[in-house]
């Protein structure tokens, strides 16, 4: 399928992604949406590139995608807070860890996965 012209656009920058939320239309003229995440990734030389997913969601999902997206944002934030508590955000984050046969408690730090350590994984557009 063909992407037409954007319809309805918004960007949502969050650090080295960017999320697009767009709204574009079908050859029948009905809307859809696709959600774009795209990534910067620094090469050793300096240069830089850039890896894309995309989403496509139709209406008759909507009810069902909004619903969904809903339970498990609410469920993230009833669990664990809507503080950011992570190795990506925090430098100095040091995970804590129960030894059950000691009963003591050991700290790791943690380093942030490098580049290299990335799985792409790569969708054909629909």
């Amino acid at each position: 399928m063909m992407e037409k012209d954007e319809i309805f656009s918004k960007v949502l920058r969050a650090g080295r992604r960017t999320y697009f939320f767009d709204v574009r239309a079908t050859k029948a003229e009905d809307y859809y949406l696709t959600i774009t995440e795209s990534k910067k990734f620094t090469n050793d030389d300096g240069s830089f590139h850039y890896k894309k997913h995309k989403i496509y969601i139709y209406k008759e999902d909507f009810s069902e995608f909004k619903e969904i997206l809903s339970e498990m944002t609410n469920y993230i934030i009833n669990e664990k807070g809507d503080e950011v508590i992570s190795e990506r955000h925090q430098k100095d984050f040091k995970k804590e860890y129960n030894n059950e046969n000691t009963n003591t408690t050991t700290t790791e730090e943690t380093e942030t996965p490098s580049a290299d350590s990335f799985t792409d994984v790569s969708f054909d557009d629909i």
